[in-house]
């Protein structure tokens, strides 16, 4: 076995003498499946980890007798793997593990919020599984030589780009403690991609596919303009029917800002609030610890989140551990589940187009500017610190009312 302090059961495998090449293939298939369902799930490697990895994805389709043969024998060899180096006292978490969960701590303390420190954490993971070792991660001349990589080999999006490069300067700055970062990497610039935008009978068509709280939180999206995040968030607090607004909080930017509520979903809206009021009320009467407040609100009115306003707008049916505190209670609507459904109705549709959620986002943006609404407007109720990020809706509106063409033939 590899004596050294980086966990590598790669490299121990490939090592191993007892073991044929098919086999080897066939471990590395498994146990690759498993690591990266166990760092998605931030999971420890563990015995108890591995049995709910085999129950969770696993067994839950049918397999062949031969596959679920070779695979246990993957697991009991990484088992076996996993106890013998913590015999010998040696890490059994990989050096990109423990960069990401360095990259989660550190990132707690600082303040930021938790979409932020996953994603960063997730980059730090991805340099320490390319460098490979701590001390090669851990020296920037690695950290620019992988943003190379990613630029000139991997061609990934300069926005993508430029989030790699602040994770990485977060890692060397405040992680590691380094004072004079830099790092001398030309950012490659791409073009800017042309939004996916639903004409209204396509949307139309979408919305009646969907039902109950998806077909309610797809309307608010398209009718106020909101980003995923910021629609399943929404509170209680947040709906104001008489002046007909919504209210976004610690949106992008960590700004507030208002935005239309459409009228037509005031029916749909008062269901769906009788619905989470019977939630809340079982969560009162069960005891259940209030909803998540955001920030500092959490430590200075933590039994806030025991009160109606603050409960969801879009409450999951069930109780879960809350990431940032590891408290069990209930979440809002998960954004995974919310948008799935969105795709699934759009193919339903028949809609040929690559739809996400965000495409009512830049729905509703062109739409606005098509019907004439100014660009300033637009960008606020949509939230934009700049209005040249608003301006790319100008690209694919249509009509003499958005900032499209009318072709000479047509006058």
């Amino acid at each position: 076995m590899n004596r050294k302090g980086a966990a590598d059961w790669r490299s121990d495998l490939e090592a191993s003498r007892d073991l044929s090449d098919l086999e080897k293939q066939n471990y590395v298939f498994l146990l690759s499946w498993f690591e990266g369902w166990r760092v998605r799930q931030q999971l420890d490697p563990s015995r108890a980890t591995a049995v709910g990895f085999w129950k969770r994805q696993v067994v839950v389709k049918p397999r062949k007798e031969w596959q679920l043969a070779r695979w246990g024998e993957a697991v009991r060899w990484y088992l076996r793997w996993l106890q013998c180096r913590r015999d010998d006292g040696l890490e059994v978490l990989s050096v990109g593990e423990r960069m990401g969960n360095a990259v989660m701590l550190v990132g707690a303390r600082r303040g930021l919020a938790l979409r932020t420190r996953e994603t960063y954490a997730g980059w730090a993971r991805r340099l320490g599984e390319w460098a490979g070792e701590a001390k090669a991660a851990m020296d920037t001349g690695h950290g620019a030589e992988w943003l190379e990589h990613l630029v000139a080999e991997k061609r990934v999006s300069f926005a993508t780009q430029k989030q790699a490069l602040n994770a990485l300067m977060f890692f060397y700055r405040d992680v590691c403690g380094m004072e004079d970062v830099r790092m001398e990497v030309k950012l490659r610039k791409t073009r800017q991609r042309e939004p996916v935008v639903l004409t209204k009978e396509e949307l139309l068509g979408l919305l009646d596919r969907l039902e109950g709280q998806y077909r309610l939180a797809a309307e608010l999206q398209y009718g106020g303009g909101l980003r995923l995040s910021e629609v399943v968030d929404l509170r209680v607090k947040d709906i104001d029917p008489v002046r007909e607004q919504v209210t976004v909080r610690c949106g992008k930017g960590d700004r507030d800002r208002t935005t239309v509520l459409p009228k037509r979903v005031k029916p749909m809206l008062k269901v769906a609030l009788a619905g989470a009021r019977k939630w809340f009320d079982q969560d009162r009467a069960n005891g259940a610890p209030g909803v998540a407040l955001p920030g500092a609100l959490e430590r200075k009115m933590s039994r806030s989140g025991e009160r109606w306003e603050w409960f969801w707008i879009f409450p999951a049916d069930h109780l879960s551990k809350d990431p940032e505190t590891g408290v069990v209670r209930r979440h809002h609507l998960h954004p995974d589940v919310y948008g799935e459904n969105v795709r699934r109705a759009a193919a339903e549709a028949g809609i040929a187009k690559r739809v996400t959620t965000h495409s009512l986002r830049h729905s509703f943006a062109t739409h606005l500017l098509e019907g004439g609404t100014d660009l300033r407007t637009i960008q606020e109720m949509l939230g934009h610190e700049d209005v040249r990020t608003t301006e790319i809706y100008t690209h694919v509106a249509t009509g003499v009312n958005g900032c499209g063409v009318r072709s000479p033939l047509d006058g």
